[in-house]
């Protein structure tokens, strides 16, 4: 049943639609809220679009082998580095030291430059140290690493799923 699911249109559908709501929550907190992105928050943005991304390969083309691994594996990559970056994230919040500060400035590859393209999105203006914003005792990075630790969980089994075949049920 789950081997199935992995290599429905559905699964992928969910995994877009749930990124998107996750993007669109940081977009109301940005511009509902007035709370300014900081360099880590972008990076986290980035993690999420490439969750996206690879959600809409597979979504494309969900029992394709090759572009649906794929989209696996882009998944699993984009929600590993998206759990990394909240966890580093965690660190400038509540070990601040004047040795060790994110930069201001955002730094993405050349050849992907997200805060010139889409700079309403990927454009870093706050403080990463702000922990102003805290729900059921947990800040936003706080809350992010266990959204990408969920993230990284699912496709790991959905990865599982996949190599152990169809005839196992899980």
């Amino acid at each position: 049943m789950l081997y199935a699911f992995s290599r429905s249109p559905m699964a992928w559908a969910l995994l877009t639609l749930g990124s998107s709501v996750l993007l669109a929550i940081a977009l109301f907190f940005q511009y509902g809220q007035g709370m300014a992105p900081c360099v880590m928050c972008v990076y986290q943005r980035a993690a999420l679009l490439g969750v996206m991304l690879a959600a809409g390969v597979g979504w494309l083309a969900p029992r394709h082998k090759v572009f649906s691994n794929l989209a696996l594996l882009g998944w699993l990559t984009a929600a590993g580095k998206g759990w990394l970056l909240a966890k580093e994230h965690v660190g400038y919040q509540f070990n601040p030291s004047p040795f060790t500060q994110c930069s201001s400035i955002a730094e993405f590859p050349a050849w992907l430059p997200l805060d010139t393209w889409l700079p309403l999105v990927f454009h870093p203006s706050g403080d990463c140290a702000d922990a102003s914003w805290i729900w059921m005792g947990l800040s936003m990075p706080q809350w992010l690493m266990w959204i990408f630790a969920g993230l990284t969980a699912l496709a790991g089994l959905f990865i599982v799923v996949r190599v152990t075949g169809k005839s196992r049920k899980l």
